[in-house]
């Protein structure tokens, strides 16, 4: 369902783990940091929300979208370090390298996920304009990084 239709900012709560005592990285890309920034927020507004500790998450940033993957496999390979949460922005814009990078992402944090057993999350915006980005990163239709936090800590709770 296109986020068109979903509020990123509404999801179920029932049956959330205790992550009171979890570690998180947010992982960051610095490209378009006017949407990355508060993607980032709305992650860590919605960790402590939820009941992750302030000096359990950690903030980091990475030059772009593309370094996500091998940031997210730096913290997933360390211990004490329970999930990883990627956060980025890429715009369509006028060329195709929007497709090469969010498919290159895409697959990275997912095999960073697998090889290290941890949730390691795409909160990665793929929109086609940059006022899209803005409706998905804090605007009309919610927030991806609240959404990504909450994907992280009901990941936590499978396990």
């Amino acid at each position: 369902m296109s986020s068109a239709h979903k509020n990123l900012s509404i999801f179920k709560e029932e049956n959330l783990p205790d992550i009171s005592w979890k570690k998180f990285v947010v992982l960051v890309a610095e490209w378009n940091d006017d949407i990355t920034e508060p993607l980032a927020q709305g992650a860590i507004n919605t960790l402590l929300k939820y009941g992750a500790k302030e000096t359990h998450i950690k903030k980091v940033y990475v030059p772009g979208t593309y370094e996500l993957s091998f940031g997210a496999q730096v913290f997933a390979q360390k211990e004490d370090v329970d999930a990883v949460i990627a956060i980025g922005c890429v715009i369509q814009g006028e060329t195709k390298h929007n497709d090469y990078i969010n498919h290159a992402v895409a697959n990275g944090l997912t095999e960073v996920s697998l090889k290290y057993n941890k949730p390691v999350i795409f909160g990665v915006l793929t929109p086609n304009n940059h006022q899209q980005a803005v409706d998905r990163a804090g605007g009309k239709y919610g927030n991806k990084g609240d959404e990504a936090a909450i994907t992280a800590i009901k990941m936590l709770g499978i396990g």
